[in-house]
């Protein structure tokens, strides 16, 4: 069988195990450790809190710092409400291209370094290559930030990283941070015939949507003058709005999701002391003063680091000559690469698919992709072995 039909033969097993990020990935992680292990990697499984997920990492050669870490996310967003022309947790065929939840995003990265692990473990030498599975980072890179924290505990940092999202197999070297909360405000319900005997959360609530708005249209305004990103400047997006039962009650609670994507950390800190601001000398005074129990509180989702470009970084120059590019790009979707960047780790994204097809109903991977990330990881070993 032909390293590319074991590919597709692991990519089928890997659609199989329904990880949706709310779900366990521990059968998937198991999977993985076995095969790694036949290909005499050190693996070792390292359990969430929440004890049914898990991070995998492995070792290939000498157990020190540096090396070369081929990273990918186990989790998958859910299907529901999707319509699929076919079961979306098995892969189908289908005109050169392979479907199923996660193909590109990104079980097809996984299934290619799982394929490739024999031959790469024959050919290592006096400098490891990790391999690091995390559950987790659909939903905030909660699975990343554990496994580095682990890696710092032991003081061990990979001298490079490449992070297999699907980049069409370009080399990124750069993209913006993800800052997701949820504001939930808590008031007092009533009758809508009364209004000043309640306090009504919809309404804090879109008045804090309001500030936000006016943040959103002046950040563009903020923007560094050599800022690499396009758009150039910090994002805001509000996400969704939840609250309140009948046209007639006084809501009791509302929630808002929100997200932003800074280009400088200086643009999070303001964004987030503002509406600190707002809360604290508008609004919660306003409610507490008919409902002393009334609250405001943020609840952070995640904060993951951008990948931040740098002049010197080993990975893009090993990346280039692992697939021929000539240069590096940059993205607006985010990925677990700050996480590792701030390790000291060299980090660049460059995997199979294109994130056009991620999240959607039939996702797919092109055979073609796939081909091509198996011809980097076959010139990686033979790197590995010089």
């Amino acid at each position: 069988m032909s390293v590319l039909d074991q590919t597709k033969s692991i990519l089928s097993d890997l659609i199989s195990f329904p990880t949706v990020s709310g779900d366990s990935n521990q059968a998937l992680i198991q999977y993985a450790t076995d095969l790694l292990r036949q290909s005499g990697a050190k693996v070792e499984i390292i359990t969430a809190p929440c004890g049914t997920k898990a991070n995998l990492f492995a070792t290939m050669g000498p157990e020190i710092d540096g090396g070369i870490l081929l990273s990918g996310h186990s989790d998958v967003v859910p299907v529901t409400d999707q319509v699929w022309s076919s079961d979306p947790f098995t892969m189908s065929e289908r005109d050169g291209r392979l479907y199923g939840r996660g193909t590109c995003d990104m079980k097809g990265f996984i299934a290619a370094c799982l394929a490739m692990a024999p031959q790469l473990s024959r050919r290592v030498k006096d400098r490891p290559l990790h391999f690091a599975f995390t559950y987790d980072e659909e939903v905030g890179c909660f699975g990343a930030q554990h496994l580095a924290q682990d890696l710092k505990d032991r003081n061990l940092t990979p001298g490079i990283a490449i992070i297999g999202e699907p980049t069409e197999m370009r080399i990124i070297e750069g993209h913006k941070g993800c800052y997701e909360y949820s504001t939930h405000f808590h008031g007092l319900e009533g009758h809508g015939s009364a209004p000043d005997l309640g306090v009504n959360a919809v309404e804090y609530a879109t008045r804090y949507v309001m500030r936000l708005l006016e943040l959103k249209r002046a950040l563009p305004g903020m923007a560094p003058t050599n800022s690499p990103f396009e758009p150039p400047w910090t994002t805001v997006n509000v996400g969704a709005v939840h609250g309140g039962v009948a046209h007639n009650v006084i809501a009791s609670a509302a929630r808002v999701d929100w997200e932003m994507r800074p280009v400088q950390e200086s643009d999070a800190n303001h964004v987030k002391e503002t509406l600190h601001e707002l809360c604290r000398d508008e609004l919660l005074p306003q409610m507490q003063a008919v409902h002393p129990e009334a609250a405001i509180d943020l609840e952070t989702i995640g904060e993951v680091a951008g990948l931040v470009p740098t002049d010197n970084n080993q990975a893009r120059k090993i990346a280039s000559e692992l697939t021929g590019a000539n240069g590096a790009d940059l993205v607006a979707f985010g990925t677990e690469a700050g996480i590792f960047q701030a390790l000291g780790t060299d980090v660049v994204v460059c995997g199979p698919g294109s994130i056009e097809q991620a999240h959607k109903a039939d996702e797919y991977l092109s055979i073609d992709q796939l081909s091509q990330c198996l011809v980097m990881l076959n010139k990686l070993g033979d790197r590995l072995s010089d």
